[in-house]
């Protein structure tokens, strides 16, 4: 039996995503050659090391009994972009703020952008120096064990301001482990340090602005591929959010998985079902195309023509077509 207080030990100490240099494997009949790198899954109740070498062997590690080195996996920057907008209060000939603002987007924002920046530097608290937003994240979980760190920034990109978060994580996140990051950074956007940011009144040569980071509208959260790649519209997410045709019931599916895991978010109500996976794939940025292909994907598997988005824009782009003219 491996005492808790070491396997908790090693799993804190070699998370999964490390890499994993091999010196000798023992006692396996066709062992790894020595020199081989992989990459950690986990560690399991008897202190193995699963591993996923990178020659496509899944042979685990044992202490003792092979030699090994773990080195920590690379920390990466993942950028979560959402649209920036703001209120533009100026003065009257009299030098008094104007009652009614305007309101900017983000290619109006594109001259102030080092004035936002500052402000939002400004806004960070003391606590917050090593960890930023994820000093207030309280669940013991993958999220808090890979994301060193979360900030918010603003960034220039194909011609306008964007608001985003700026993530440093250890190791990869799972599907799961993005969107509970990006539900987390949702929440701070809008309820938490973005509230009160927002109120925070940042002065430029013209007027006064208030930033949002978040607004009710057409806001969406989505990492640089999901946003900027060539072919977002037309790839499949790694997860999305569908209702279950015959019960009604909310789901998650996850590309390339077969059949698909309830949400739970879900409802008694098919409607409200349905309007909470809209409201979600929205937020993320998934088309009802892409919906549709993930969910014919998950029940007839991944390489029929229906789990393409492009052939299900097709077919909506049809069917919305014979409901127009009322057929």
């Amino acid at each position: 039996m491996i005492k808790k207080e070491w396997l908790e030990f090693l799993r804190e100490q070699y998370p999964a995503g490390c890499r994993v240099r091999l010196s000798e494997m023992k006692d396996d009949p066709m062992p790894i050659q020595p020199g081989s790198m992989g990459t950690l899954d986990c560690i399991d109740d008897a202190a193995q090391f699963h591993v996923r070498w990178d020659n496509g062997s899944r042979l685990a590690l044992i202490i003792g009994v092979d030699r090994f080195q773990v080195m920590p996996p690379e920390t990466q920057t993942v950028k979560f972009y959402m649209p920036l907008t703001a209120e533009f209060f100026g003065y009257d000939d009299w030098g008094d703020r104007e009652e009614y603002g305007s309101d900017l987007n983000g290619r109006d924002l594109r001259s102030y952008e080092a004035e936002i920046r500052t402000a939002l530097v400004d806004n960070r608290m003391l606590v917050e120096a090593d960890r930023g937003l994820m000093h207030w994240y309280d669940k013991q979980d993958g999220v808090n064990d890979k994301v060193q760190s979360a900030i918010f920034e603003v960034e220039y990109r194909d011609g306008q301001l964007w608001g985003i978060a700026e993530c440093k994580v250890v190791g990869t996140l799972t599907p799961e482990e993005k969107e509970t990051l990006a539900e987390y950074i949702t929440g701070q956007a809008s309820d938490g340090w973005g509230e009160g940011f927002e109120q925070r009144e940042i002065q430029v040569d013209d007027g006064v602005l208030n930033v949002h980071l978040w607004n009710d509208g057409n806001w969406t959260i989505q990492t640089e591929e999901e946003k900027f790649s060539h072919d977002s519209l037309t790839r499949l997410p790694d997860l999305c959010w569908s209702v279950l045709p015959g019960e009604g019931t909310l789901i998650c599916i996850k590309k390339g998985e077969h059949g698909y895991f309830p949400s739970d978010w879900s409802t008694g109500d098919r409607a409200q079902n349905r309007y909470l996976a809209d409201y979600n794939n929205r937020r993320r940025g998934i088309t009802p195309a892409q919906e549709q292909a993930m969910l014919a994907g998950s029940m007839h598997g991944w390489d029929i023509p229906m789990a393409d988005p492009v052939v299900q824009e097709r077919i909506l782009g049809a069917k919305n077509s014979l409901e127009m003219k009322g057929l």
